[in-house]
């Protein structure tokens, strides 16, 4: 651990008490396990995650994929076509969307939540490039993304041992406790939404991953990705949202991810499952959709115009993916007006 970063508290100890895991979770703002999933089975869904990866081109030809060994050449992120055409490829394996509802998983969702807990349709991987590291996801609150409910958590684990230099995730202890979604601004990275670091305390707190490990916290705890410093491993990681059944859900989350960029359907992802057992399986519970609230994208959107304008080439490479993605959309048609006025 280096002078940065404060090791994570490790909550095993708690883990059969209800009232001292939300006690603890309310108080920190996160709680994290030591192998709380079985890394024999993560290890599997590595292999299978990062097979699929190497397929395309990802992953240094002949190379184990479990080592996962990127072609830095082929770096894209979210937001690129290129990444979405990969990872919609990954994101149809049933056993990725099976580890979302492993019993270990939903067991102590629904001690912390203290009553049954619906683990969103909208499951989400993140796989990141090495040598990337502009586009490291930035500093934010989930809520901005995911809404619903401040009630809603993340269930964030490396989908393989992931040390510090790897890049895995850091938190903010008690920044959720501002009880309130905080100015999120244009960003490169993941969500491409940072809250100004100023604004912030210098306690960030991370941890040498292993292999079955996983961080949880609310939609308002501050946090980040470590910046992937490896020469050529790719960081593999499953980011899915859990509440209580019955809570507000906004309605993308019962869409696949991503799909905003493809329009990628629920049956294009289950069309070589072996089993019908977790499909649509929202479906059969009451829940309360609210339509998302694109007000927080737009407002990051609006500044990397502006941005783009002063010469931002962070802001110009963020227009040129929108152009890229579907050059008839509205945003597109922006995009590409101020990119036009830049090139005069």
């Amino acid at each position: 651990m280096t002078n940065q970063y404060q090791e994570l508290r490790i909550s095993n100890g708690i883990m059969n008490d209800e009232d001292a895991l939300r006690e603890r979770i309310d108080n920190e703002g996160y709680l994290f396990f030591k192998r709380l999933q079985n890394p024999e089975k993560m290890m599997d869904l590595r292999r299978e995650m990062l097979t699929v990866m190497q397929e395309n081109g990802w992953l240094i030809a002949g190379t184990d994929p479990i080592d996962g060994i990127a072609d830095v050449s082929k770096q894209c992120t979210e937001g690129d076509v290129e990444y979405s055409d990969v990872y919609h490829q990954v994101y149809r394996l049933e056993e990725f969307h099976r580890s979302a509802h492993w019993p270990e998983v939903m067991k102590i969702m629904e001690k912390i939540l203290g009553e049954s807990a619906l683990p969103h349709p909208h499951k989400v991987a993140r796989l990141w490039f090495p040598k990337y590291t502009a586009h490291t996801t930035p500093i934010h609150q989930d809520f901005v993304h995911f809404q619903g409910n401040f009630e809603t958590y993340t269930c964030w684990s490396p989908i393989g041992n992931c040390p510090i230099e790897l890049g895995g995730l850091a938190v903010l202890p008690e920044s959720h406790k501002i009880d309130k979604v905080m100015d999120h601004h244009f960003s490169l990275g993941a969500g491409s939404l940072c809250i100004n670091i100023d604004e912030l305390e210098d306690n960030w707190h991370t941890t040498n991953y292993e292999v079955g490990d996983t961080l949880i916290f609310p939609a308002l705890t501050v946090h980040k990705a470590l910046p992937n410093l490896t020469e050529d491993r790719l960081r593999v990681s499953l980011d899915n949202r859990y509440t209580a059944i019955g809570s507000i859900v906004s309605d993308h989350m019962l869409e696949p991810h991503l799909n905003i960029f493809n329009q990628l359907k629920w049956e294009d992802v289950y069309r070589d499952w072996g089993s019908d057992e977790l499909k649509y399986y929202w479906k059969n519970i009451d829940l309360t959709i609210v339509p998302r609230d694109f007000s927080y994208s737009n407002t990051g959107f609006n500044e990397a115009l502006n941005l783009a304008q002063t010469g931002d080439e962070r802001a110009k490479i963020h227009l040129s993916r929108i152009i890229k993605r579907d050059p008839s959309t509205e945003q597109a048609q922006q995009a590409a007006a101020v990119l036009k006025k830049l090139a005069v």
